[in-house]
This record gives structure tokens, sequence and C-alpha cells, in this order.
């Protein structure tokens, strides 16, 4: 199978002081800021998405503090170190919580790429329910084998969160935090966000269902077919291997309709 390529907006171009592979990590960062901007997954400046910078195990990028989604741009991201050291010649700071949910992920976690956080009502709405995500939809079981929870401890400024909020993760890669939002890791930027789309889709579902009266069940055969079914999503050798697939096609939407973002 042939993937689809895309062709970056005009004037993406990188500085003279960043590499090539980082310029693209960076793209990619200010792509999904602007496409959760569009699709309203804000919640004022709470939210944090970061990329790993290629080649390196210790330095990621992430979004300066005091910006919404729309404003974000591939120049204006901030480089950090998992350390909690700011790498960037940057006015900006960045959320204190970023520290805690991404230096811990991306410390203990070296097959992750990229995290992404959010707040949405979707998300957290989910996330507040003792049942969680449920087996009601397509879009729930063919990730529910990566769903982990952890429980809120209160804003994730604490470092003494890390180990418990990476424990509770685990091998997943879709962890609800309970009464406090969403997260998702993934082995590249899209495949990361395509889960954070597929994780907004079955909280909605979910959501909508429970507000129109009794949920029709689904047998456990089925069930555990489904999930089966989604084990073979972004696999290597599946049709689409992290997620690059749909991320091209997050991509030329986000090229068409936004292109400020590659400044």
């Amino acid at each position: 199978m042939t993937l689809l390529t895309r062709v970056d907006p005009p004037g993406a171009t990188p500085p003279p002081d960043v590499a090539d592979d980082e310029w693209a990590a960076r793209l990619d960062l200010a792509a999904a800021y602007r496409l959760a901007g569009r699709f309203g997954w804000h919640d004022l400046l709470g939210n944090h998405f970061s990329v790993r910078v290629p080649g390196t195990a210790d330095q990621y990028l992430i979004n300066p503090w005091g910006f919404f989604f729309e404003e974000i741009t591939a120049s204006s991201l901030v480089k950090v170190d998992t350390q909690g050291n700011v790498l960037s010649d940057t006015p900006h700071g960045v959320n204190p919580a970023v520290d805690v949910i991404h230096t811990a992920i991306y410390a203990a976690r070296p097959d992750v790429a990229a995290v992404t956080h959010l707040h949405s009502v979707a998300g957290t709405g989910v996330a507040s329910q003792a049942g969680g995500l449920l087996p009601i939809s397509q879009n729930a079981l063919l990730i529910l084998h990566r769903v982990r929870y952890h429980d809120f401890e209160g804003a994730a400024i604490d470092p003494e969160e890390r180990a418990r909020l990476v424990e509770a993760l685990g091998d997943g890669s879709v962890l609800f935090l309970r009464n406090h939002g969403t997260l998702t890791a993934g082995r590249s930027l899209g495949e990361a966000f395509a889960l954070l789309a597929r994780v907004e889709r079955a909280c909605a579902i979910q959501l909508a269902a429970q507000s129109g009266g009794a949920i029709h069940p689904l047998p456990d055969a089925v069930i555990a077919r489904t999930i089966a079914q989604g084990r073979a999503i972004y696999r290597d050798d599946g049709p689409s291997p992290g997620a690059r697939v749909e991320w091209a096609a997050f991509r030329r939407k986000i090229d068409r309709e936004d292109p400020g973002y590659a400044q």
C-alpha cells in the first residue's frame, strides 16, 4: 500500500539554527494545536501537547505558556529537557504541569514520541464517571485495550505524582485522569493525535447515548472480537502504521484551513 504524502505549506522553511527533523516535528506539533483549537478541545491555558525532539532521549517540544491553541506556531514552541530546563531562547515559560506529566512519561517510556493532554468536556465527563469508558460503541471498543486510569490528586504540579502517573499508564497509550481529563501517548505525534480523536469521539458518543435512555448492550463475543480488531490499529504491519494515513489527512486539513501554524 502506498501512503499518501503531504506538501508542507508555503513558508515552512526551518530557521538556520533548527535541524530539518526538529522543524518537521515542530510543524506536526503546531498543526496538532491548531487542529485541536478548531475542534473546540481547549480549556483556557490548561492543556498541552508535546513531541520528543528527534534524535534525543531527554528533550521535547511544548507550547509556550499564555497562548491559546489557535495561536501556536512551529517557531513559538519551547524546547525543554527532562530536568526541567528551558532550552529555547524564548520569553515565555511553560505550564507547571508540563514537568510532571510530560517529563514523567518521556523518562519512563522510551517508545513514546508524543503526548497529548486535554480537559475537554466529553473526555472529562467520561473520566468523571465511575464506569469510565464503556464498551458501547465501535469507537470505544477499538481503543479499549489501550485504556488505563489514574486517580485525581489535584492539579498535576506535584513532582511526587510522576511515579504514580507512570505506573497508572503502564504499557497503555490512553489514560483517563479521573475527574480531570484525558491523555494519550503515541510512537509519533500523528498516532497520539489520532488516538486522542478516537477518545474524543468515543466519549461524546457515550455521553449522548446515556442522555437518550437505555443503552443497547453488546454481546460479550462481539465486544471481545472488536477489541481484538482494535489491537491491529496502527501496527507496523497494518494499513496505517503509526496512524500515518490519518495524520496525513489531518495535516492536509489544517494546511487548507489554517496554514499559519507553519510560521
